[in-house]
């Protein structure tokens, strides 16, 4: 009876997932999540090239290198993949696009291969992507999870991600994979670079949808499709409610209380300022969130005024 005690205790250990490894943790959204989970009493580990950086619990690993430590996969209930390079950092050279593609596509490589040669897997991977799969500009259409990928760079690099990261199903693991819109936060994101002129104004024709959502709602949603055993497949993470850049840049001046000047900086300086990452901001995309809705997912700040309410109070 204590034997069968034991191993029942020990699997409802492992259903409920209380070990959470995250790749990308210390970024925007993977502290954000972390925040979220140990409110809660999980135990959340991240993977790093240097461990010993962060007082949170890490376990080596360099994907660059092919190399991680084993343990952390036998340690995980649940992984959460976040990892790969920030696609607004730097100019788009040649070899800063093919750092964007290979952290992406090196670090999915080598947790596949991990897991799939690991004793003990994880029950469930929840992996970040991007609404940029559609491409940079889908206009006023209302864009949906099975509409077809766009032709530009972006577009390219998360085709090729969720590529990698579809793999972990042929391990027979529940793999969500979220396209992450544009995230706004007090700690950073688009607003920090959107307001840090002295004066705010809408980029290019500033009629372009930007399809938003507020931080606290993004962990929420991937500590949901933890949590969830329903989850499965694609999804995209964006708020109830696409708004132009116009619309956005204005009413966040206006929390921030920053001028803003009705007139659009001319695109021909954007693409002369970032090159062919200017196409990123000039475009723009309009996308559902009808699937995870549908799946009961509750938005907290759906509203533009109640998030950016949040950020500047």
């Amino acid at each position: 009876m204590v034997s069968l005690f034991l191993v029942f205790s020990e699997n409802w250990g492992k259903l409920i997932m209380q070990h959470i490894l995250i790749t990308g943790g210390s970024g925007l959204v993977g502290t954000s999540v972390t925040k979220n989970l140990e409110a809660k009493g999980k135990k959340v580990a991240w993977l790093s090239r240097n461990p010993k950086k962060y007082s949170q619990k890490s376990f080596y690993w360099d994907p660059k290198k092919g190399k991680i430590d084993e343990e952390a996969i036998e340690w995980a209930d649940a992984i959460i993949h976040l990892a790969g390079a920030g696609v607004a950092e730097k100019r788009w050279t040649e070899d800063r696009k093919k750092v964007i593609l290979d952290s992406r596509l090196n670090s999915s490589e080598l947790l596949y291969n991990t897991i799939k040669n690991a004793k003990e897997k994880p029950q469930a991977i929840v992996c970040s992507s991007a609404i940029g799969f559609y491409g940079f500009d889908t206009g006023d259409r209302l864009i949906f999870e099975g509409d077809p990928p766009g032709n530009d760079f972006l577009a390219d690099v998360v085709r090729k991600w969720e590529a990698a990261t579809d793999k972990f199903q042929e391990l027979n693991i529940r793999t969500v994979t979220f396209r992450i819109g544009i995230v706004l936060a007090k700690e950073g994101g688009a607003l920090k670079e959107m307001l840090k002129p002295p004066v705010a104004a809408p980029l290019g024709s500033g009629e372009q949808y930007l399809s938003w959502i507020f931080i606290d709602d993004l962990a929420r949603m991937i500590e949901y499709a933890l949590e969830n055993h329903g989850l499965s497949g694609i999804y995209n993470a964006v708020g109830p409610v696409p708004v132009s850049n116009r619309v956005l840049t204005q009413r966040a001046a206006e929390y921030k209380g920053k001028p803003f000047v009705n007139i659009g900086v001319p695109s021909f300086a954007l693409k002369l300022g970032l090159g062919e990452m200017a196409n990123m901001v000039l475009g723009g995309n309009r996308v559902s969130n009808e699937k995870i809705e549908g799946t009961g997912f509750k938005f907290e700040y759906g509203d533009l005024n109640l998030a950016l309410g949040e950020i500047f109070s």
